[in-house]
């Protein structure tokens, strides 16, 4: 007789495949949840790109018009957070009075799990033309070991 394993991220992830597709076919939902382009919209904001190599991993995220002293990054053994807020340009102007707000204001908090520990020591964060640079070496523990094999 076969055992079978229930498990339960494996249908939590079709039930989310499922809310997106029914949820972007409309487009009033799609402009309520916005594309993850500005604070406050989307959990997915700064966007980002993700790279490994040997040594570690390598993150650009995109924070346009929000200065430098504002954003903080912490790392907690595989976690990365990148904190963060964007003013206003004017804050005078009142929300009623806008007829469009594209350009989105506000504190954002981004948590991302990283594939394996990195050495938070070592952590090196750079800001440039509205891109945040991180390089996070891997922890020692880590890193994959060369076994060297003997022949007898």
């Amino acid at each position: 007789m076969a055992t079978v394993y229930w498990d339960p991220f494996q249908n939590l992830e079709a039930v989310r495949r499922e809310m997106e597709r029914v949820f972007g076919q409309y487009e009033p939902a799609r402009r309520i949840l916005g594309s993850g382009l500005f604070p406050g919209a989307s959990p997915r904001y700064p966007q980002l790109n993700l790279a490994e190599d040997k040594e570690g991993f390598h993150v650009e995220a995109l924070v346009p018009g929000v200065a430098p002293e504002s954003i903080e990054v912490s790392v907690l053994r595989d976690q990365l957070r990148i904190t963060g807020s964007k003013a206003a340009i004017n804050p005078d102007i009142k929300p009623e009075a806008f007829h469009r707000n594209e350009r989105g204001a506000g504190t954002f908090t981004r948590t991302l799990t990283l594939p394996t520990e990195v050495d938070g020591d070592r952590v090196k964060a750079d800001y440039k033309n509205g891109v945040l640079t991180l390089t996070l070496p891997k922890h020692e523990a880590s890193k994959p070991k060369q076994i060297a094999v003997s022949v007898a």
